[in-house]
């Protein structure tokens, strides 16, 4: 009972992830803590990079590389717990009905952001992160069935309607003794909603979803972008307040680049088509 009541009155982003999914947005954006504090991440070589300030948080249009929307928050919070205010913000501010998929590495392989992105009528394209789990038995490793031989199931559609994956039988079975015995079954569905982080549509370990996720590099070149030519890694304000107007006047003067840029582009085609 203690440790109940001392959870429930920890700050919201000291909760479990969870604990974000039925908070308002404006909410969430409040309480977000912004205090300049040290921050831990991984570099490309797996050696850990400290350093002490702020975190900016980006959902970049991979397509467009538009920054739909930013968050900034101290440089200690998980960047798992800033994907939900992320979510919400594009859901609620946003009118972008061709939006189909939410793409993220590992570090955002959280099950309440996978619930987040379905009641929004989209798709998780998200890197599973192992954590101590133990091998399903009739699985591969990205959850595909695999019959009695050990052949994964090959992934055929998704069905928007059922929320069912169809998944059908592996071209090794047509050459097996085993095809017509009845231990293998020739079609194979499966609901993502009987685990939202297992089941993507499209499924894990396909050719659909690898393409989907390799567009994520989009946010890292927008990274690269406001680091190096947009000053965003050379601030230098020690209060909060004055570091956030920093972040959120690099974030509005990129996303008016790029417009102009955009613009400029269009105008060069019309005048080449005339």
């Amino acid at each position: 009972i203690e440790q109940a009541e001392k959870e429930a009155n920890l700050p919201l982003f000291e909760k479990k992830i969870e604990a974000q999914l039925e908070v308002p947005l404006a909410q969430l954006r409040q309480e977000i803590p912004q205090d300049p504090k040290w921050g831990v991440k991984k570099n490309s070589e797996g050696k850990n990079v400290f350093w002490y300030g702020y975190k900016g948080h980006l959902a970049v249009g991979t397509s467009s590389q538009y920054i739909l929307q930013s968050l900034f928050s101290s440089g200690s919070l998980n960047d798992g717990k800033a994907a939900i205010p992320l979510l919400k913000g594009i859901h609620e501010r946003l009118s972008l009905k061709s939006l189909r998929y939410q793409t993220m590495d590992a570090g955002y392989d959280f099950e309440p952001i996978y619930e987040q992105i379905h009641r929004m009528g989209q798709h998780s394209v998200i890197a599973y992160n192992k954590r101590n789990e133990r091998e399903i038995v009739g699985f591969d490793e990205h959850f595909a069935p695999t019959c009695v031989r050990e052949h994964s199931y090959r992934y055929d559609s998704f069905d928007p309607k059922y929320e069912t994956l169809k998944y059908t039988r592996p071209k090794e079975c047509h050459e097996c003794p085993l095809a017509n015995d009845g231990l293998c079954q020739k079609v194979y569905k499966v609901k993502i909603t009987t685990d939202l982080r297992k089941y993507t549509a499209p499924a894990r370990g396909s050719n659909t979803w690898k393409v989907i996720f390799k567009r994520r590099t989009a946010v890292e070149r927008v990274n690269a972008y406001l680091k190096e030519f947009f000053q965003l890694n050379n601030l230098r304000n020690r209060t909060r307040k004055r570091a956030k107007v920093h972040f959120d006047l690099v974030t509005l003067v990129y996303n008016a680049s790029k417009l102009a840029v955009d613009r400029i582009r269009a105008s060069h085609k019309q005048q080449q088509a005339a």
